[in-house]
This record gives C-alpha cells, sequence and structure tokens, in this order.
C-alpha cells in the first residue's frame, strides 16, 4: 500500500505504489514469527538423537544433513528477518566451526520470550538491555566454569572431536575419525610461543564415492584430482624432487594478431625449429634443477610433455592455485613464476608421488613428506550423500579441534553449561532493579531450550528431566546434563563429552546479537517487486506468424 497522509485535505503519498509496510507490534510480530519458523526448521536437528534433513535444490540435488548451517543454506529463505538468523548460523560457522543448531535455536526462543514481554507493554529497549546484560553474566559464567586443558594430552583433542561429530550420520565411525583429524590438525599446527596457529585449510579434504567410511585415510601430503598428463612418463616415482611453476609450458600467443609471410618450406622448418628450441630451452632448465615431478599451474605444451616424458620426469598440468599453496607448505618446495629462476634449492621433497585409480577416476598422490604443514583426507564412502555429509562432519571436528587448540580451555556438553548459566542468570536476575528483571529470566529459559530439544529429539519427557536437572544444579552438580543415548541425567564431564570454550561464547554473543538486531526493528518498508516490462503488441519481436 502506499502511505497517504493528509495536507488540508490533499493526500500525499510518499511511497511508492505497491510499497508494504508495517509498523509497531505488527512488525515485531511479523519478524518474531519469521525468526521462530526458521528455529524450529532446525530444532528437531539438535544432538547425537536429532533427525536429518534432506534437502532437494531446484536442480533436483540432494543434500542430507543435520548441519545447522547447511540446513539453512539449502533452504532458499526470503522474509528478512528470518534471512538474520541464516547470517547467525553462518557467523557461527565461520568462527566456531560447530553450534550452528544451538545458537538459531537460542536466538529463536529469546524472540519467542520477548514476545510475551512485549504483549505485557514491556518497551523492546529494556528487553534489549536486560539481554545484553544477561549475555555478559553468562559469559563471565562460562570463563569460571572452563576446564583448562593441557595440550600435550591429545585425548581430550580427540574427545571434543568426537562430540561434535556424535550427532552427524558419520556418529558410527566417530572415534575412527576423530582419530585421523587429531592427527591432522596437529601435524599442520603451528607453535607461536606458548600458543598455536592453525589453519583448518591447512588440511585439505579429498572425497571420492566407493569402499565405506572406514577407508577413509589421511595421507601425510597432497592429493591432487588430475592425472599424469602424458601416458609414457612413469606412474610412480620414490623419494622424488618436486618443482612447483606458476606459468606455462608452452610459447605464449602474442596479445596483437601479426601476420607472418612465409614463402619457402624452409622459412616454416625454421619457424617450427625455433618453436621447439624455446620449448628444449624450458624443459631443459627443469631438468638441470634435479626435478623429478613438475606440477604446474597453467598448461603444458604437447612438446613439451614429450620432452619431459623422455626425461623420466612426472607432469601434472593446471593444479588449483589453492593446491599449489597447499603443495608448497606440504613438500616444503617454493613456486617458482619464472622458470629461468628455478634452482635446485626450490625443489620440495616428496618419498612417494605415485599415480592411482580410485573408482572411477585417476589421482596423483604426493605423499610421505618430511614435516607436512598441509596435509589431505581422503573419505570414502558408500554414496554420494554420505561423503559429503563425511566433509561436513569433518569440518565440524577439525574446526573445534583448532578451536582448542587456539584457546586450550573445555565445557563438558549435555546441556551442562547452559543450566549452569541459567541458574545463575535467575540469582542474578534477583538482584536487577525494575523490568531489567524479567528480560534477564527469560534469557534464562532462552539458554534451558536447548535441554528440552535435546530431550524432545530423544523421546524423552522435558519436563521431568529439565526439573532433574535444575534441582542438581542447585545442589552444586555444575556438569549434571542429559547423555540423549542413555536417556538419564548424568554427570557429562565423567561421560567424556567435551565442547570447546569457543563454541559456547560464540553461541551467546552471536544470538544475543541477533535477537537484539530484530527486536529493535519496529518499521518495516517493503518496495514493490518489480513488474516485467509489458509485451509489445504482436507478441515478441521476432516471433511473426506465433
Amino acid at each position: 500500500m502506499s502511505a497517504p497522509g493528509q495536507a488540508g485535505g490533499v493526500p500525499v503519498i510518499v511511497l511508492k505504489e505497491g510499497s508494504n509496510r508495517s509498523r509497531g507490534r505488527e512488525a515485531q510480530h511479523a519478524n518474531i514469527t519469521a525468526a521462530k519458523i526458521v528455529a524450529e526448521s532446525v530444532r528437531s536437528a539438535l544432538g547425537p538423537k536429532g533427525m536429518d534433513k534432506m534437502l532437494v535444490s531446484n536442480f533436483g540435488d540432494v543434500t542430507i544433513t543435520s548441519d545447522g548451517r547447511t540446513i539453512l543454506d539449502e533452504m532458499d529463505i526470503q522474509h528478512p528477518a528470518a534471512k538474520m538468523l541464516v547470517e547467525v548460523a553462518k557467523t557461527q560457522d565461520n568462527e566456531a566451526g560447530d553450534g550452528t543448531t544451538s545458537v538459531v535455536i537460542i536466538a529463536g526462543e529469546l524472540l519467542n520470550n520477548a514476545e510475551e514481554l512485549i504483549d505485557k507493554n514491556i518497551h523492546p529497549t529494556i528487553i534489549i538491555d536486560g539481554y545484553k546484560k544477561a549475555a555478559l553474566k553468562a559469559l563471565e559464567t562460562l570463563e569460571k566454569l572452563a576446564i583448562s586443558v593441557n595440550l600435550k594430552n591429545k585425548e581430550y583433542l580427540k574427545k571434543v572431536a568426537v562430540t561434535s561429530m556424535a550427532s552427524k550420520i558419520v556418529a558410527d565411525h566417530k572415534d575412527f575419525l576423530a582419530e585421523i583429524a587429531v592427527k591432522a590438525m596437529l601435524s599442520v599446527a603451528e607453535k607461536d610461543g606458548k600458543k598455536y596457529k592453525v589453519d583448518v585449510e591447512d588440511v585439505k579434504v579429498e572425497k571420492k564415492t566407493g569402499e565405506s567410511l572406514r577407508e577413509t585415510s589421511l595421507i601425510n601430503g597432497i592429493i591432487l584430482d588430475k592425472e599424469i598428463v602424458h601416458s609414457g612418463m612413469p606412474k610412480r616415482v620414490k623419494n622424488a624432487k618436486i618443482a612447483l611453476i606458476d606459468s606455462a609450458l608452452e610459447v605464449k600467443k602474442t596479445e596483437i594478431d601479426a601476420k607472418i609471410n612465409i614463402e619457402t618450406p624452409e622459412e616454416i622448418n625454421a619457424f617450427l625449429a625455433q618453436e621447439e628450441a624455446m620449448i628444449r630451452e624450458m624443459t631443459d632448465k627443469i631438468v638441470a634443477s634435479g626435478a623429478q615431478v613438475v606440477i604446474c599451474q597453467k598448461g603444458i605444451d604437447d612438446m613439451a610433455q614429450h620432452f619431459l616424458a623422455k626425461k623420466g620426469i612426472i607432469a601434472i598440468r593446471r593444479a588449483k592455485k589453492s593446491d599449489m599453496e597447499k603443495l608448497a607448505k606440504a613438500t616444503g618446495g617454493d613456486i617458482i613464476t619464472n622458470l629461468s629462476d628455478l634452482v635446485a634449492k626450490d625443489l620440495g621433497y616428496a618419498a612417494l608421488v605415485e599415480e592411482r585409480k580410485i573408482g572411477e577416476d585417476k589421482m596423483t598422490f604426493i605423499e610421505g613428506c618430511k614435516n607436512p604443514k598441509a596435509v589431505t583426507i581422503l573419505i570414502r564412502g558408500g554414496t554420494q550423500r554420505l561423503t559429503a555429509e563425511a566433509d561436513r562432519s569433518l569440518h565440524d571436528a577439525l574446526s573445534v579441534i583448532k578451536d582448542v587448540l587456539e584457546e586450550p580451555k573445555i565445557l563438558a556438553g549435555g546441556s551442562a553449561p547452559e543450566l549452569e548459566m541459567a541458574r545463575v542468570l535467575k540469582q542474578y536476575a534477583e538482584t536487577l532493579p525494575g523490568r531489567e528483571q524479567l528480560a534477564v529470566r527469560i534469557y534464562a529459559e532462552a539458554l534451558e531450550s536447548v535441554t528440552i530439544a535435546l530431550t524432545e529429539n530423544a523421546g524423552l519427557d522435558p519436563i521431568d528431566i529439565l526439573s532433574e536437572l535444575r534441582s542438581r544444579h542447585e545442589k552444586g552438580e555444575k556438569w549434571a546434563g542429559i547423555e540423549v543415548l542413555s536417556g538419564k541425567v548424568q554427570d557429562m564431564s565423567k561421560m567424556g563429552v567435551y565442547e570447546p570454550i569457543a563454541v559456547k561464547k560464540q553461541i551467546i554473543k552471536s544470538s544475543t546479537e541477533a535477537a537484539s538486531l530484530i527486536l529493535k526493528i519496529d518499521d518495516i518498508i517493503a518496495a514493490s517487486k518489480m513488474k516485467a516490462p509489458p509485451m509489445p503488441q504482436g507478441g515478441a519481436p521476432g516471433a511473426g506468424g506465433y
């Protein structure tokens, strides 16, 4: 609708015709409802007993997952407030790598609870202030709760990885995969003083359908999804010296069109001989450096392939830039842009370079690197959907290991930290004056929604479990949580269910900010959708007679 105003009896149209405007309660209600629907869609995916979602794209591609971010990414969400929750899941994934489902559930619950206060005429600003105070108190509580970890004991790294994968399709193989993830991250982690610096990108994950998940393996080096360019080249080289080249092994085409007038056959021969000499010079440079393997980011001319094959050198072309960077980290070689600069000290080393047939495709393994700062995990699995979900699960596992390496503090899982934060917040609420007290109390209830979702997904009674957990936390059992596999309240630290503090801190920060942002909106002005231009009379141009 357009927004008319009266000015001396004449309506004043401020907004473009077709624009929509909703304000006040109506706008807040619309936003909160949209956010709640999004939170509801991922709620049943939380925890080891959570369900998976099957998402089908417009092209018919099927994704089966229980990963919060993937579910929200694949759902084509249109509502602007709902999109904010998708952003929250993305932020959580980028920052901590895990906890995407929890953050959306808590943000949805914060909004749901706020709506009850808004209906009682409590102003959104007061609720937001209360939420901010509650978030600070919650973060303070997490710091007090956290268990410091000695990184020499790898057991805790494995436990956080196992916990992150317990809720995924690959849960049956979580111990096996966690072992691989810990080895991979520790080999690429670099010590910076007392702290570690780690990049998840240094662990390359390759997927190939076939065999079973148990055949997934860690390669101390890099796997390239490429085959050796020439059939005459060896398929296997031991103790290989590797040249990494960022320029093309071919004669460059000129930028401008040029004509060459050739009048005699001798001139053609001279012309071809000149080209051959240029390519031979390039290959001689590689041979002189002592390289036995050449990996090139750009093209390799057929003639260059022939010369390299005669010298028994393996060549691979058109490797991705990201793979080249990982190869440099793994083999210790330098990426050379100008071939004339190539010398022996630029070469990388690998104990074995070999082309192998994996499933339908040929892949090149560059493995047995001495001290690789980039490694590869090769995922195998019975179906494409399974390997794709294993990839997502491993990403979460690698991320939580990184979180603990960078900030070596952990918390027990099973919603124990959320319940402890809720207990502290309820006590804290008593000390606050006025209406902010109500906001802090409903914040505590929103944190308890994680316990409710976990118990409902396990087919248990949330009221019984929640009341038992509350009473245990009141008695000082700070790690009491719901162990959904047995369906009982347990001390989660004894059950070995651990999560990094970084994940929980990011959940509190992101969900509070998202809820506050949505609550602050009291006016939605939506422009009208663009209309397609009218068709000219007589149909589309060029469609004569139809």
